[in-house]
């Protein structure tokens, strides 16, 4: 039986401040979120087409493509257009208040940063995005790669990504019956290897009696890892845990996915920081996705 409780919302932090990108990841982090973290408008539009987060903390006054800007551009995106977008930032008159909700965002919080007061917002804002847009709408009008299956493995249905995924895959229905067992009880990061090929499936969440949502995810030949290597001055392991840690992954989850120990993982992070000259996993996550985007 799956841990149901496992399921963590994805919010996607924009601000181009460290401090305070280093403050929210840590604040979202303890209150039970997966943070994924962009620098810039660009980053964050880049970022998006690659993972589908489940809300945005917008800051609205960025160099480059401000947060309005990004916000209208995310909502032009119809796949993307359901994403909850809250703003952040220190303005306060009611023009610029009226201009991010114009722009899309469903909220406005100013800074200084209450807390309390955010994560009970986010909360707020992530129960009415699944309420008005239900569990299977949603999922398939993001068109990525989603399956759900029984507590057996049994698949019950899937995105066209993730039907035309599996095909490839397995070409007969025995043979995809039996490697979807496997999900029963999947830890992060759960691997499958077939033909060559290598597909990561993590678990989302229980959305019924007895339907589990699984997110499928190809793992290249190294592409990004080898770029991440080559851009940054990193060796080949340090490439990969910093890979996994933009994309918001914990230490412990990193660590399953490489086959290596948290303590590992947190040793390799050590050398990472010093190498980008960093101070924290949000300003070395920043750095991996900005490498990424070129």
């Amino acid at each position: 039986m799956v841990d149901v409780t496992t399921r963590r919302d994805t919010i996607l932090v924009v601000d181009d401040t460290p401090e305070t990108l280093g403050f929210l990841t840590d604040t979202l982090d303890d209150a039970g979120f997966t943070v994924l973290i962009a620098t810039d408008g660009e980053s964050a539009l880049t970022l998006v087409d690659q993972i589908t987060p489940d809300l945005v903390l917008m800051d609205a006054l960025m160099p480059g493509m401000d947060g309005f800007q990004t916000c209208r551009r995310l909502k032009n995106e119809k796949l993307l257009s359901h994403i909850p977008v809250m703003f952040m930032t220190g303005l306060s008159e009611t023009e610029h208040v009226v201009q991010g909700l114009a722009a899309g965002g469903v909220d406005y919080v100013t800074k200084p940063i209450i807390v309390e007061e955010l994560l009970a917002r986010i909360r707020v804002h992530l129960s009415n995005a699944r309420i008005a847009h239900g569990t299977r709408v949603a999922l398939d009008a993001t068109g990525r790669f989603l399956l759900a299956t029984d507590q057996n493995g049994r698949l019950l249905w899937c995105t066209p990504k993730a039907k035309q995924l599996l095909a490839e895959l397995f070409p007969g229905q025995a043979a995809m019956a039996e490697q979807l067992k496997q999900l029963r009880q999947p830890k992060a990061g759960t691997h499958l290897e077939v033909a060559g090929r290598k597909v990561e499936i993590s678990f989302l969440s229980s959305i019924g009696p007895d339907e589990l949502l699984f997110r499928l995810a190809e793992v290249t030949a190294g592409g990004d890892e080898r770029l991440l290597q080559q851009t940054l001055q990193l060796t080949s392991r340090e490439a990969e845990v910093l890979l996994w840690l933009s994309r918001g992954k914990s230490n412990r989850e990193i660590g399953e996915i490489l086959n290596i120990s948290p303590r590992t993982v947190n040793k390799h992070l050590e050398q990472i920081f010093i190498k980008l000259g960093v101070a924290n996993r949000a300003s070395a996550a920043a750095r991996a996705v900005r490498a990424l985007a070129r």
